[in-house]
């Protein structure tokens, strides 16, 4: 049974705690959509100044919509196009402090100012991206960055 923690420690201390939390929930299970579900579940509760928090999955070369939290969201997006289409081409995380000065941003949100896209590769193989956006601009730095792509690789190895 899950349930909440209260993160009291430094940033890499709960980012640490967040990804043991992830281990945990996802040990012995092999279902991918339910792993998924949970991770974008966990994270949704763990990160504050966020508006959405799920999943695209590589499928017949374009990214489609997989488990998330927050509203409806784009179904399709094309490798190379927006921030997760260009995390995905290029393999690897874009983080971006303001959206609307990214080249071919794809508004599924119109509250989004902010984003971080890392890609979730499997033995070489792209699996499709972990996609978080914030209403705040400049909201995700490096320590973000290296635990988001910390907890990515943990989710990959349930994968």
């Amino acid at each position: 049974m899950f349930s909440v923690e209260s993160y009291k420690g430094t940033r890499e201390e709960n980012y640490q705690l967040l990804i043991k939390q992830l281990s945990a929930l996802l040990e012995g299970e092999t279902n991918s959509i339910a792993n998924l579900s949970n991770a974008s579940a966990l994270l949704n509760q763990f990160l504050d100044r966020t508006n959405w928090v799920g999943f695209y999955l590589m499928e017949e070369g374009e990214l489609v919509l997989g488990p998330f939290q927050g509203l409806p969201a784009c179904v399709r997006i094309p490798l190379g196009k927006g921030v997760c289409g260009t995390a995905a081409k290029q393999m690897e995380t874009v983080r971006v402090e303001d959206v609307h000065q990214f080249p071919g941003h794809i508004a599924c949100d119109a509250a989004s100012q902010s984003e971080i896209v890392i890609p979730l590769v499997k033995e070489s193989n792209l699996l499709g991206v972990l996609d978080i956006d914030s209403p705040e601009k400049n909201r995700f730095d490096e320590l973000d960055q290296k635990y988001l792509e910390d907890f990515s690789e943990v989710l990959i190895s349930f994968l």
